[in-house]
């Protein structure tokens, strides 16, 4: 059994442990709720808006299209990992870059073979991960830090970038995997394709095709070029809010946990604290009774 001063500095330790593990529980309880209700109050009107853009673009007829809407060969195309910037969040990170690591050896294996897939990374545990372990990718780090701000008008800037490559050719198509925030304590990968849109079919009950029957004014064609980005840079500012209120979610719930553990932990040092020195006390009396009976005997 340990001596008393070694199960006293672990007691000590895990007391400071603990200490720490409360702090960050509570700071990230704090940044959680701004966080969720960013996102909270973001989802409804990017959801809507991206069901609009691809009942919009399932719809379009005559010479009225959009260059996001259309599906060419991939030969080329990036995939956007949103991590966060520290750890301690328990398997959140890690679960974000599983699911775009599966993407990468399934959906774009033979463009990352050419190599010619780029993988965007927003968040340093990301970028980490795929600068150690990946030397046939293109690996973009401009915007790792992007967490530092997450003003709508700062996210536009890499949304435009991508907008913009796509709309060059120099991507056939683009995926984002986030973190999707549901409650403090589920968070669930995702990897989704940002572009080109998909476009959806609604159907009736006996299989036939239906049309949406929209109205546009002034033109259909001015008005598809300023709202498919507008609508496509809210659902990238939707993942980030997504991510990053995920990353908060998970963070409690690990530090949660982890003060939990070092509570239980406390509870065996103490007890086996208690022994040692109930040993050392019972060995001292042994001790005595000798010496006294070996007096007496002389």
């Amino acid at each position: 059994m340990a001596n008393l001063k070694e199960v006293r500095d672990r007691i000590k330790s895990v007391q400071n442990m603990q200490q720490i593990t409360k702090a960050m529980k509570m700071v990230s309880a704090a940044k959680l709720r701004k966080a969720q209700q960013a996102i909270q109050q973001m989802r409804p009107y990017s959801d809507k808006l991206d069901a609009m853009l691809r009942n919009i673009l399932s719809n379009l007829e005559g010479d009225a299209d959009t260059v996001f809407g259309q599906e060419r060969p991939i030969e080329r195309a990036c995939v956007v990992v949103v991590t966060s910037n520290s750890g301690l969040a328990g398997a959140f990170n890690t679960n974000v870059i599983k699911a775009a690591v599966e993407v990468m050896n399934t959906k774009y294996a033979q463009v990352m073979d050419n190599g010619h897939l780029s993988v965007l990374c927003i968040g340093k545990k990301g970028y980490d991960y795929f600068r150690k372990r990946y030397t046939n990718i293109h690996l973009i780090k401009d915007y790792v830090d992007l967490f530092s701000d997450l003003s709508f008008d700062n996210v536009a800037y890499v949304s435009q970038h991508l907008m913009q490559v796509f709309e060059d050719g120099g991507y056939d198509a683009v995926d984002v995997a986030y973190g999707r925030f549901k409650n403090a304590a589920m968070q669930f990968p995702e990897v989704v394709q940002w572009l080109p849109v998909e476009k959806i079919e609604a159907e009736t009950d006996d299989n036939t095709k239906m049309r949406a029957d929209y109205i546009f004014e002034p033109d259909k064609k001015g008005l598809l070029n300023y709202l498919v980005p507008s609508i496509l840079q809210t659902q990238f500012q939707k993942f980030l809010l997504d991510t990053h209120a995920s990353e908060h979610g998970a963070r409690m719930t690990a530090m949660d946990k982890a003060t939990e553990n070092a509570e239980e932990l406390l509870g065996d040092l103490k007890l086996s604290y208690n022994k040692a020195r109930q040993e050392a006390i019972t060995n001292e009396i042994l001790e005595i009774v000798g010496g006294a009976a070996a007096l007496e005997g002389g």
